[in-house]
């Protein structure tokens, strides 16, 4: 069965279990439903501190909590958001474009990793929440 690509999604990783320590990995294309263009992290995060507040025209995303944990808040314009918890580093929520998503409730110490389908590019952000909802309604 084909994933619809404009739904949210958790994908599982894999994941290689070994007394001496697990190890995953992955493949764009094959695990993340993209090719990968582009890899950041955020680490560091002050406790109370939100981020993201954003969404992206094309821009698709898989985010990954390396270590430790947060919530990540999707919102499609529809009024209805949707609140996912990652604390599994064997786990990933791929992100459809056009969902604008918050960052929040950051651990101590936590890593989250991001895998992008494209290379960083300013005009691909909607930084405005009324404008984005004005194009998703216009569509």
């Amino acid at each position: 069965m084909i994933e619809d690509p404009s739904i949210p999604r958790i994908v599982q990783l894999p994941r290689i279990q070994d007394p001496r320590g697990n190890l995953t990995f992955l493949e764009g294309g094959n695990h993340v439903p993209f090719d990968i263009a582009r890899v950041y992290y955020l680490y560091d995060v002050p406790g109370g501190e939100t981020r993201g507040g954003h969404a992206h025209r094309e821009l698709e995303q898989v985010i990954i909590a390396v270590s430790g944990s947060f919530d990540v808040v999707l919102d499609n314009g529809d009024g209805h958001q949707e609140r996912h918890f990652l604390n599994r580093s064997y786990y990933g929520l791929y992100v459809p474009r056009m969902h604008w998503r918050e960052l929040e409730n950051f651990s101590s110490g936590s890593v989250l990793l991001v895998l992008a389908s494209e290379k960083y590019d300013e005009d691909d952000y909607y930084r405005d929440y009324s404008e984005f909802l004005s194009d998703v309604r216009g569509s």
